[in-house]
């Protein structure tokens, strides 16, 4: 009490003028501010409220996410001790902004993400890692340009524990030899597509790491020799070993470790690996919960199909939870053996499996009565009898994936609804789902995602019942389902307020007044509407002003929106950073409004009538924020090669497409192809 009492005397502005909340001690108002931490126009909002809000809240601040490195000589004064520092919405960080951020907070600084940045070298890293002792963690994804340099300059980071270098192609052993010396601590470390990484270093890694838990060596050209020393580690926990092709039954045999604290494994793509394989690098683990062997059948000569030999490598495992075999061929022998297992299974994946049939599924699920998540996406040969069977049997489930179950009748869905209400996630996308069936699943009161594209059978009725009763819903997909108004979105917006997602593409009854419905849904972040011919700029000014979350926008060949929807769109959705334009009636007007929202980064524009060389040229040079922009091929030549040349050494990165103006609104149509998922490739 003494303490506080001390605390409140004592102002918390550095001016001594008279102020209300000084009377508040500072731990509460930080309590306040940690409550905002989702919601960055609240955070700016409590900072402009007086001095002693805005010294507070620029003390308070440990996650910096800034939206372009221009802005860090800004903040480096205001936020003296952040932790997390966040550079993807930065594609170029160069070595004096590295210098900067090193010397600024050289003493909080505890992890940093240059997943998407760019221009930084070895130089710039050193600084880092040597100025910055506490980091413990570091992004480095997609950069290509390090090469075994910046290895070394990684390993002066001794502190490190989590560690991601997917994609770095130039770096080689000797580099992760050395990050392998220096970096002991490491947890977590990814390797995924290092190409120039083989066994040696993997091998270092292993005998140098001692503390690792979790080891990505995707698509590394490794094989048995360096496996060896990783399945000495005493703590890992999370194998990923996705297309190491140069791993293989012959090699496995050879193992003479076996990794007792092993909790997950991935194989998948391994195509030279079959059940012997298997069982000879799994042999002795004690942990083993998850399992992924995804796609095999479809790269494997060796392993067409999952038969009983397979399975029974898993029958040891007491505590396996989770197992995955999408795009395998199933046999009954296969699916006797999963029913067999006496292991607590929670997670079953098999989309896209081939031979998968109601006796098979119907056998399996009834041995497995505690499943909370099952995907059979693209399983086109089970009927009514397994949708009976897995509802009557997995009551607890709560994950349901059944996309392009295209034999499943309408009437099997009521009985998802009746008896599976725990369910959080039902994708019915492309199935014979009717009134009825929503109904029925507007029961599950629990249930935050629902995809129901390409299902003509539901109308507004049965979208209604589920906007009344499942208010939990963040995330809806109606892709061209026809049948669906304003009337049925109405629903959605009224009783989904905690909605973040939703797709209405395609469909032709949806107008404005649907925009006007969904702009109560406050945390909206992604808005797909292309192809609605019936929404206008109207529609649009609802959305802006209504949704300040909206991060995503897709608004193609949505031909009535314009230049007087752009407008509200610069000035209320600050938080914007996709738009797809393509097709619409947008000009040099709109286009240049567009370039004062601060985050945008992509941009889709083809196919603008209203576009000319000059107002693009002046829209890009006002976005300062874009990395990645989409235009017609027939631009290229007309814009000045010195401003493509500014933007591009500025992070942005132009994909150049020539195709012809469609006429028609969508000319593949319904037509998808098999395994198409149901969002729509722009």
């Amino acid at each position: 009490m003494k303490t506080q009492s001390k605390r409140r005397r004592q102002p918390l502005s550095p001016d001594s003028s008279p102020n209300p909340f000084d009377i508040l001690t500072e731990e509460i108002v930080c309590k306040i501010l940690d409550h905002l931490h989702n919601d960055p126009f609240a955070t700016k909002a409590f900072s402009l409220t007086c001095k002693a809000f805005y010294f507070i809240e620029s003390r308070h601040r440990r996650i910096l996410k800034p939206l372009r490195p221009e802005l860090l000589p800004r903040i480096f004064h205001r936020y003296p001790f952040v932790s997390h520092l966040d550079l993807s919405m930065c594609p170029r960080v160069d070595d004096t902004t590295l210098n900067v951020i090193s010397s600024t907070w050289k003493a909080t600084l505890q992890s940093i993400n240059l997943s998407r940045s760019r221009f930084f070298t070895n130089a710039g890293l050193s600084s880092l890692f040597v100025n910055c002792s506490g980091l413990v963690e570091v992004d480095l994804c997609n950069a290509m340009q390090l090469t075994d340099l910046a290895a070394s300059a990684i390993a002066e980071a001794k502190n490190l524990e989590r560690l991601s270098l997917a994609r770095c192609k130039s770096i080689t052993d000797m580099g992760i030899g050395c990050i392998a010396v220096g970096c002991r601590k490491l947890r977590s470390l990814c390797l995924k597509w290092c190409l120039r990484v083989g066994d040696l270093g993997v091998e270092l890694i292993a005998l140098k790491c001692k503390q690792i838990r979790s080891l990505d060596l995707s698509y590394l050209p490794i094989t048995e020799k360096s496996l060896n020393s990783v399945l000495q580690l005493q703590h890992l926990e999370d194998l990923v070993l996705e297309g190491c092709h140069g791993i293989d039954d012959d090699g496995l045999s050879t193992l003479d470790q076996s990794c007792k604290s092993l909790k997950m494994l991935n194989l998948s793509n391994c195509q030279n690996v079959t059940h012997t394989g298997l069982s000879s690098l799994i042999n002795g683990t004690e942990q083993l919960q998850q399992i992924i062997l995804a796609y095999g059948s479809s790269v494997s000569p060796k392993l067409p199909k999952v038969t009983s030999d397979l399975v029974k490598c898993l029958n040891a495992y007491s505590k396996l939870q989770s197992i995955k075999l999408d795009g395998c061929t199933v046999t009954w022998s296969g699916i006797k053996a999963m029913a067999s297992l006496h292991s607590p299974v929670k997670e079953l994946s098999l989309s896209k499996c081939l031979g998968l049939t109601d006796d098979g599924l119907s056998f399996l699920v009834q041995s497995h009565k505690d499943l909370r998540k099952l995907d059979i996406t693209c399983c086109r040969k089970i009927t009514y009898t397994s949708i009976d069977i897995i509802t009557n049997s997995c009551t607890s489930l709560t994950s349901l994936r059944m996309e392009s179950c295209s034999l499943v009748p309408k009437e099997a869905f009521v009985l998802i609804g009746a008896r599976c209400s725990f369910l959080e996630e039902l994708d019915a996308t492309d199935n014979e789902i009717d009134d009825e069936g929503l109904k029925s699943i507007s029961r599950c009161s629990k249930l935050s995602i629902l995809k129901l594209g390409i299902c003509s059978n539901i109308s507004d009725e049965g979208l209604a019942k589920v906007g009344s009763s499942c208010s939990m819903l963040k995330e809806v997909d109606l892709y061209r389902s026809v049948a669906i108004s304003d009337a049925g979105i109405a629903a959605i917006g009224d009783g989904c307020p905690a909605l973040e997602m939703i797709n209405i593409a395609y469909n032709d009854k949806i107008t404005d007044n649907s925009l006007v419905s969904l702009s109560k849904c406050r945390m909206l972040k992604a808005l797909e509407i292309r192809g609605c011919l019936g929404v206008s700029s109207i529609g649009l000014l609802a959305i802006a002003v209504g949704c300040k979350q909206l991060t995503v926008l897709d608004i193609k060949k949505c031909f009535n929106i314009n230049d007087n929807g752009m407008l509200p769109l610069a000035q209320f959705s600050q938080n914007l950073k996709q738009i797809n334009l393509s097709y619409c009636s947008v000009t040099d007007v709109g286009l240049v409004a567009l370039a004062s929202i601060s985050r945008l980064q992509n941009m889709t524009i083809l196919h603008l009538a209203g576009l000319t060389p000059n107002g693009l040229a002046a829209a890009l040079l006002a976005c300062r924020a874009l990395t990645k922009v989409k235009l017609h091929a027939s631009f290229r030549p007309l814009l000045p090669q010195s401003i493509l040349g500014y933007m591009e050494a500025h992070g942005c990165v132009f994909h150049w497409r020539d195709k012809a103006f469609q006429k028609e609104m969508d000319p593949k149509g319904w037509k998808l192809h098999f395994g198409r998922s149901s969002s729509e490739v722009p």
